[in-house]
């Protein structure tokens, strides 16, 4: 009798138990996120590039899943209520879609950045973008490690390193500072006492300020040395014999270079209507 209560016991157990349906993984859609572990967002300026008009930001894109045998598209579109750039003025529009191509897990996508709009010189913008499933993909992953923000501008603030060599650089404005990056062929100095042996950099210092030197004083002579540059001089029909320095592939980005028949000499205006000396 007791063997028999046991076997009707494990007949019961068996048939009171309910399989689960488990969707198998191939049914998943696969998540996609952005490749940006360390920050929430990147700063960017085309002061250290016053050449371009436009320059490409490489966004890093990978899947959480499986690579798959063909292309598959997702989307990648900016935040309006926390963007104030303007598309077309600041950043070229966003594509509908982008491409994940066959047999790969990440792809780096092209954000175009525009630097036509004058009054990146004296303020920032900034463009949070998302990336989301689109067609092949899901978008099950939290906001954060799908969204990413750059802030731009084409505005340049007194480095650290300028009060080390004021007497050699004088008083800091931004059109010196661009002027001393267009001709020095550096981004960088030395700030002085910053390690044992800084002044082992003073002649290499010394030369990049001797080259900013030239540029300012002989303008005309460094344009024709420089073809390389870009950099050329237009005389502007006002009747003043004043000339726009600027690059011929930003044309809009241009600086004042002032003639004083007093003196017979040309020199650079700054942003606050100063004469740009060493």
């Amino acid at each position: 009798m007791r063997k028999c209560s046991i076997i009707i016991m494990i007949a019961f157990l068996l048939f009171s138990c309910k399989r689960d349906s488990i969707e198998p993984y191939d049914l998943v859609k696969d998540n996609i996120y952005l490749n940006y572990p360390n920050t929430d967002s990147l700063v960017y300026s085309f002061a250290f590039h016053p050449e371009l008009e436009k320059d490409t930001i490489w966004v890093p894109v990978i899947v959480s899943g499986k690579t798959a045998r063909q292309d598959r598209y997702f989307a990648l579109t900016a935040v309006d209520s926390n963007t104030t750039a303007v598309s077309g003025r600041h950043y070229e529009q966003l594509k509908s879609s982008y491409i994940m191509p066959a047999d790969s897990g990440t792809v780096k996508v092209p954000v175009i950045l525009l630097n036509t709009d004058l009054a990146l010189a004296e303020t920032s913008v900034y463009l949070t973008f998302q990336v989301s499933g689109g067609k092949d993909f899901a978008t099950d992953l939290p906001v954060k490690i799908r969204t990413r923000r750059i802030l731009y501008s084409n505005r340049l603030e007194q480095p650290a390193w300028w009060a080390s060599w004021a007497g050699n650089l004088g008083k800091y404005s931004r059109v010196k500072h661009q002027l001393f990056l267009i001709s020095s062929g550096t981004t960088d100095l030395v700030i002085v006492n910053s390690y044992p042996d800084w002044y082992m950099e003073v002649p290499r210092t010394l030369y990049y300020i001797a080259n900013t030197r030239y540029l300012l004083q002989y303008p005309f002579q460094w344009v024709s040395e420089h073809p390389e540059s870009g950099y050329m001089l237009e005389k502007r029909n006002d009747g003043t014999g004043d000339y726009d320095f600027f690059n011929k592939n930003a044309s809009a980005r241009r600086f004042l270079l002032r003639y004083y028949a007093s003196a017979n000499k040309y020199v650079f205006i700054d942003e606050n209507g100063e004469q740009v000396l060493f």
